[in-house]
């Protein structure tokens, strides 16, 4: 995200029959090697939606296909509702009181996501609501999932929208789905990782998986989705879309009656660009050409054939899914617009592809993506913005932050591994998350050399690909290009050790 700174037999053989329904589904997506391995041990979604403009709900049911990826034996899978941060009664607000007027335009509005029924293998089963605010769903399982076994739970729900200009909401410009589904939560350290929303940051932490999703509005509707479009029917004022996408973190979609259309390509990726309100369309595409472009050239390729930009209505300055990347329509230079773009698409590869655990590790994705924009602005120079201007930029109100929050707080804290919910305000997550991070990285730089970070990048981008990145995989990724110690060097920028002044 873009912050705006200056956020039994029977039940077995089911199980086999919708694996094999899946991969028929899933197997005519265009795909590389690296998607192909991924998307061959992932938990597939197929999913049914339909989306009622009047009552600005969502009806939903998934047929999922789960894999238990760890080595322990399980008797439950675990579910996020992210919808349900957006209730009246939420523990953990998705808006900060900073930005709660901006984003609610018209007044209070409230979402959530209603279960309606589960059942594992074509079983009903007696699920329930539980985490830190009501925002997992606990499903229980009639047998023992074991290591690389795989079971079906199909789940029936109803979504309400709020009213908000937020990754998961609708305005007069359009409806963002973003983070709107049941998606399961990860497994990692013998537990589900239920880690509740936050309006810090990125509080989202998924496992690569396959999804197959079909999608029925309005025939009015532009929609900008995750995936590859397969099919498109339209009958009686209403649009039916299929789409399929192999070995992505989550889907999210974007629908408007007021969206444009431009589209280019860039080495065999089809970028599409919906918008509602720029007037310079064709340079904003341009710049996501360019940014596809470049970061091909300096990481790795983007393994998938579609991206999608969008201009849409979002409270911060721009939010990444996999395929898709949402630019808000409320930025105030078309800079800044253009800098977003660069930012999101960014995101693809760190997040979309190399992933991290964004509740705890943001400085990573976030603070990479920072630093791609400065390596974009190197490689494109007629943007006329220089490495030089923006980490003088960065420093000098990392020091003002810094000195104004010392002066609030005594023991402020400047660590940047926090927990999202664990940041005492939004502006001290923005400045750990992105203003530190490129710090950190542009100090690396300059330790190391020019030749050896930018290989440390590819390094980090290949050996991680469809993985969860850490500190660890970060700094080994260094240390090879550089054959340098530099575990030092990471520590004491991410736990807060070091002491950064003024030049």
């Amino acid at each position: 995200m873009t912050k705006k700174i200056k956020y039994s037999i029977i039940g077995a053989l089911s199980v086999i029959f919708v694996t094999i329904i899946c991969i028929f589904a899933f197997s005519s997506c265009g795909t590389n090697s690296v998607i192909k391995l991924a998307s061959q041990n992932a938990t597939n979604y197929n999913m049914s939606l339909v989306y009622n403009d009047d009552t600005k709900s969502l009806y939903g049911n998934s047929d999922i296909d789960y894999i238990n990826r760890s080595q322990d034996n399980l008797e439950q899978v675990l579910f996020h509702l992210y919808p349900n941060a957006f209730r009246e009664d939420a523990k953990y607000k998705p808006v900060s009181s900073i930005l709660h007027t901006q984003a609610y335009i018209n007044g209070e509005s409230y979402g959530d996501i209603t279960i309606k029924s589960v059942k594992v293998n074509n079983k009903e089963v007696s699920h329930s609501i539980g985490g830190q605010d009501n925002d997992i769903l606990i499903v229980p399982l009639s047998n023992q999932l074991y290591p690389n076994s795989r079971v079906n739970i199909q789940i029936e729900y109803d979504i309400t929208i709020p009213n908000v200009k937020h990754r998961f909401g609708y305005t007069d410009n359009a409806v963002n789905l973003g983070n709107f589904y049941p998606i399961a939560c990860v497994y990692e350290n013998n537990a589900f990782d239920t880690s509740p929303y936050s309006y810090n940051g990125d509080p989202f932490y998924s496992d690569i998986s396959n999804y197959n999703v079909t999608f029925t509005c309005d025939s009015d509707f532009v929609v900008a989705s995750s995936g590859n479009l397969k099919s498109k029917d339209t009958k009686d004022g209403k649009t039916t879309y299929n789409y399929s996408a192999l070995a992505i973190r989550d889907f999210a979609m974007s629908l408007s009656k007021k969206f444009n259309l431009l589209e280019t390509k860039c080495d065999g990726i089809s970028i599409k660009y919906y918008y509602h309100s720029d007037e310079q369309p064709q340079e904003s595409l341009e710049t996501a050409y360019k940014a596809v472009e470049t970061f091909n050239d300096l990481f790795g390729k983007y393994p998938y054939s579609t991206l999608s930009v969008v201009e849409t209505s979002f409270v911060h300055g721009g939010m990444e899914f996999p395929n898709i990347v949402f630019i808000s329509d409320d930025l105030t230079s078309y800079e800044e617009y253009t800098n977003v773009i660069v930012h999101e698409i960014a995101h693809q590869w760190w997040y979309g592809v190399v992933g991290d655990n964004q509740n705890k590790d943001g400085y990573i994705d976030e603070g990479l993506a920072e630093y791609s924009c400065i390596l974009f602005y190197e490689n494109n120079p007629e943007y006329e913005i220089t490495r030089t201007s923006i980490i003088g930029n960065d420093l000098q109100s990392y020091l003002l932050f810094t000195e104004v929050y010392g002066d609030l707080f005594e023991n402020f804290d400047t660590s940047m591994d926090r927990l999202l919910t664990e940041y005492t305000t939004e502006p001290e997550y923005t400045y750990m998350a992105y203003v530190k991070s490129v710090l950190m990285f542009d100090n690396l730089r300059q330790l190391i050399g020019d030749k050896d970070f930018k290989q440390g990048i590819k390094n980090f981008y290949n050996d991680n690909q469809m993985q969860f990145a850490t500190k660890d995989t970060l700094i080994i990724a260094f240390e090879q290009a550089s054959n340098m110690p530099l575990k030092s060097f990471f520590d004491s920028w991410i736990d807060g050790k070091i002491v950064i002044a003024s030049n």
